[in-house]
């Protein structure tokens, strides 16, 4: 099976030689390797040149009421084999889906209530009453009466982003030095009334790291 394969797929890469009415080789049927015979493939530099449009050319002449009429028919026998497949499909998957029917209410119930009064001037003078109890309708759209405030938990956070270090290497002599920062000395207050030499005022003031 794979050498068969193997000799299908070099078969299409290979095309016979072919030439034009002048004798010349025809090297756009490279260009059609992998493409379909209705394709067209523009391959001539004649191609790109603008043609004059002749009133009895038959290429350009407007189809007559058959072949509509064919094409129509074709166009519309596609359009319903692509619509019933779809209409199938889509009743297949709502016959697999499960039903949910309206909910029912409950029976009518009729219940017979004696006052423990009796009397003209009670109950409006009558002995028993007949009760009819029916459910309530219940709105589908009404919101919840309940609020639930569960607090969810929140998601772990990200991993920290890597702090990507250099090298660890030996500090030279003069980098120790540079990193030397003199305390902060003012010279315009001093509250306490420190004794301060003066190569530190000079070392604050700033004028050594010019």
């Amino acid at each position: 099976m794979g050498m068969d394969l193997r000799k299908k797929a070099s078969s299409d890469k290979t095309t016979a030689l072919q030439c034009d009415a002048d004798g010349k080789l025809r090297h756009d049927a490279i260009a059609r390797i992998g493409h379909s015979k209705d394709k067209i493939i523009y391959t001539r530099l004649a191609d790109m040149k603008p043609k004059m449009l002749e009133e009895e050319d038959e290429s350009f002449q407007k189809p007559d009421e058959e072949t509509i009429a064919q094409q129509t028919e074709a166009t519309r026998l596609a359009l319903e084999k692509i619509t019933s497949t779809k209409a199938w499909f889509y009743k297949c998957v709502a016959s697999a889906l499960p039903v949910r029917h309206a909910q029912k209410p409950n029976p009518v119930q009729y219940i017979r209530y004696t006052p423990s009064q009796q009397g003209g001037g009670h109950n409006s003078g009558a002995q028993q009453r007949i009760i009819r109890m029916v459910e309530v309708q219940q709105d589908p759209m009404e919101p919840p009466k309940f609020k639930i405030n569960q607090k969810i938990p929140r998601a772990p956070p990200s991993p920290p982003a890597p702090v990507m270090h250099s090298p660890p290497r030996k500090t030279t002599v003069k980098e120790q030095a540079d990193w030397k920062i003199p305390p902060c000395i003012s010279n315009w207050k001093n509250p306490k009334g420190f004794t301060i030499a003066l190569d530190k005022r000079l070392a604050a003031d700033g004028r050594g790291l010019q």
